[in-house]
This record gives structure tokens, C-alpha cells and sequence, in this order.
């Protein structure tokens, strides 16, 4: 055998062995079974907000999305203010999806004049086939702060007396491509708050549900229930009931509710209207997002 055979005769049958195994991993793949790979569940609700409360969905990596949130007058107002439209609440927010798992906002409400800030984190997330997680996990946490001059500028009054602390963690599950629920357990913490007797601390639970109608449009209800204490027995447990419309870049949210303010203390811990008095808000949130981050898959 001469040395140029001795040399690419190796080469040649390692090629071979190369193509050959090739060849057949095709063949298996071809007629084998596919490894099981995890399927994560997507829109478990459309945005980031039920009705008023927040949503287990954060906005993707990379994409801002500003929010309007607006509360007409109480509906038995009367024609004189033309049941509730002369009045006005109104918060402006945004919210960045930091990654693919955490996202921070930041808005300010009339209500109060308060300036809230929160930070969302995604614990679980509802998935099927290699890893298979039945519900969604979400922790939310915010500080809010409200800017009204003091009433009594006689005494001493602290700068951290105007703020309040929320903890929660929102629970949901994707049933179907129609029917979402999700339980909400919250904790609220205000530095200050109006008499002796008043909770400092506030243990309420929440429930809210999407119900699909078409593609684009879906029923959304969102319901707190106070735990027993002074707030619960002072306070109304806010109802929200609600209606979303997708258009591409934006989402529409019309809602009619008993509760003015749009952030978790007000939203939870202060609402004073009842249902059945006819003290209803109309409403809606506004949300578009806007993406600054391209994906990974379209960077160079």
C-alpha cells in the first residue's frame, strides 16, 4: 500500500463513519419520537391589569408600555354633572419589561396626588409536556406616596408618613383558551394613618377572571374581599366589572367600578362606594407599548 493510501484511506472510512452516523440520527429523527420539550402558556390575561389590579403578565424584554387609567364621576351624580363625566380621576404610568422576568413601573395619580412605584417578578409560570407547573406565580411589590399639603402644619410631620408598602402575590391559571382566573393574597402596610384605632396593616384577598368572547374582546370581573379589622369595617370591598378590546399595539379597557382610586391603597383600602347606592365609576385604561429592545433572535 503506498503512503498516500495509508494517509487518506483513514480518512476516507472516518468521513464515512461521520455521514453514516449522520445519516441514520436523521433516519431516527425521522421515525423516532421527539424528545418532550416544555410548552409555557402565553395571554393569560391581555395586559397587565385585570381591571384595576395587577395581572400576572409583565411586558416583554425590552417593551415599554404606557398606561392611562381614567374614573369618570359617580353615575348618580346626576344630569347636573352629567352623571359623572364633569369629574375626573386620572393616572399616568409606565412599565418596562427589565427581562424576560421582572419589569418595574412608576405613575402618578390625581387621586391624593400620589406617586406609586412597583416592581413585578414572575416566580412560575404555567407550562405543560417536559416540565409540567399547573399556575402562573407573580410577586408584586410597590411604595406609594401621596403629595397633598399637611392639614396641620402645626405639628411634626414626617416625610415617611406619607407613604404605604404592598405585598402581593398574584396566583392564576390559564383553564383554557377562554376562561383565566386569578387569586390575588395581599398584605398593605401605611406609616400613617388617620386615628389610633385605624390598621396600620391591611390583610385583604383578591379574585379576578377574564372570560374570552372573540378573538379580541373578553369579560374581565376583579373583586377584593378585606379580611376583618377596622379598614373592613370602615371601607367597601371594591368590585370591578370590565370589558377589553385588543387593537395590535393597544388595549382598550372599559370598566364600570365602586372604587375611584387606580393604585393598590386607594384601590383596596379606601373605597367608599357601595354598588347598591349607585355609586358607580365608568372608566377605562388605555395601554400602548412600544418596543426599545429588539428580541434576541433579530439582534446582529
Amino acid at each position: 500500500m503506498s503512503k498516500v493510501n495509508a494517509i487518506f484511506i483513514p480518512i476516507l472510512l472516518l468521513l464515512s463513519g461521520i455521514f453514516s452516523s449522520l445519516r441514520a440520527q436523521e433516519l431516527m429523527d425521522l421515525f423516532g419520537e421527539d424528545e418532550p420539550v416544555t410548552e409555557y402558556t402565553y395571554a393569560t390575561f391581555k395586559t397587565t391589569r385585570i381591571v384595576s389590579g395587577h395581572s400576572v403578565e409583565n411586558p416583554a424584554n425590552g417593551v415599554l408600555l404606557f398606561m392611562i387609567s381614567h374614573r369618570f364621576g359617580k353615575l348618580n351624580s346626576g344630569a347636573y354633572d352629567l352623571f359623572g363625566l364633569d369629574q375626573a380621576t386620572i393616572r399616568l404610568g409606565f412599565e418596562y419589561g427589565i427581562n424576560d422576568w421582572l419589569s418595574a413601573g412608576f405613575g402618578r395619580s390625581s387621586y391624593q396626588k400620589t406617586y406609586d412605584g412597583f416592581l413585578k417578578a414572575k416566580v412560575l409560570r404555567q407550562s405543560s409536556g417536559k416540565k409540567n407547573m399547573p399556575l402562573s406565580l407573580t410577586y408584586f411589590t410597590s411604595m406609594d406616596l401621596f403629595s397633598l399639603k399637611w392639614q396641620d402644619t402645626e405639628r411634626k410631620n414626617y416625610f415617611t408618613s406619607r407613604m404605604t408598602f404592598v405585598h402581593q402575590l398574584l396566583l392564576a391559571r390559564k383553564f383554557n383558551d377562554n376562561l383565566s382566573l386569578q387569586f390575588t393574597p395581599t398584605f398593605i402596610h401605611k406609616n400613617l394613618v388617620a386615628g389610633t384605632n385605624d390598621d396600620n396593616d391591611t390583610f385583604a384577598m383578591g379574585l379576578g377572571g377574564r372570560i374570552k368572547l372573540t378573538r379580541r374582546t373578553s369579560l374581565n370581573a376583579e373583586y377584593f374581599y378585606l379580611l376583618p379589622g377596622t379598614t373592613a369595617d370602615n371601607f367597601i370591598n371594591p368590585l370591578s366589572l370590565g370589558f377589553d378590546i385588543e387593537t395590535g399595539g393597544h388595549v382598550f379597557q372599559l370598566h364600570f367600578t365602586n372604587a375611584q382610586p387606580m393604585f393598590e391603597r386607594g384601590l383596596i383600602t379606601e373605597t367608599r362606594g357601595k354598588w347598591t347606592n349607585g355609586d358607580i365609576y365608568f372608566g377605562f385604561n388605555i395601554s400602548r407599548v412600544f418596543t426599545l429592545k429588539k428580541p434576541a433572535e433579530f439582534r446582529e
